[in-house]
């Protein structure tokens, strides 16, 4: 197996033994969704050095840091487990990437995604109401399967045109979504 050049940026050590059992990786452990101006610039040194991919946990905690990261340290890469991959099988545990499956941590670490800057966004709230995305009954269902599709996460109305300018979604790729979430009977109303 080869060893993933980046180091993967994760929140604990029950993350870092479940990435290493998927891929072969060295990992930045944040210990917890505070991070501190040493761990940022650790995280920067390791950008500078290795690149970073950035790989939370799909709750607050995890787009709290996620969002910390990326502004502090620009080019950082994104993975993205969906919330239902993240789901404890004991009671007691809480939502994380260290209850994700190794093919599931596999398919998230090869599609990851790097942030741009855009000078001028390319979507608008009328291109989300249109496609079903925004202000309608069932508009929160269809951005959470939207973002699966492209495998950016979930965000609400204004979280999710972010992210498609960050991630340089293209028109294709947004229509193409768009279609497969119409083939599944997910419409707008």
């Amino acid at each position: 197996m080869d060893k993933i050049k980046e180091v993967i940026v994760v929140e604990g050590k029950d993350d870092t033994k479940q990435v290493q059992r998927a891929v072969a990786a060295d990992t930045f452990e944040t210990n917890g969704s505070a991070l501190s101006p040493k761990a940022i610039e650790q995280i920067k040194k390791l950008q500078e050095s290795r690149g970073v991919i950035v790989f939370t946990d799909p709750d607050f905690n995890g787009e709290r840091l996620r969002k910390m990261i990326d502004q502090a340290v620009p080019g950082v890469k994104h993975a993205f487990i969906r919330r239902d991959q993240g789901v404890p099988t004991e009671a007691h545990g809480s939502l994380g990437v260290e209850h994700a499956s190794q093919a599931v941590i596999k398919a998230a670490l090869q599609n990851v995604y790097t942030t741009t800057p855009v000078k001028q966004a390319v979507f608008t709230n009328q291109d989300l109401i249109q496609a079903g995305l925004a202000g309608g009954p069932v508009a929160k269902y269809r951005r959470q399967r939207f973002g699966e599709i492209l495998g950016i996460g979930y965000g609400n109305a204004k979280q999710l045109l972010k992210r498609l300018d960050l991630f340089g979604i293209t028109q294709e790729d947004f229509d193409r979504a768009v279609a497969q979430l119409n083939q599944e009977g997910t419409t707008h109303e």
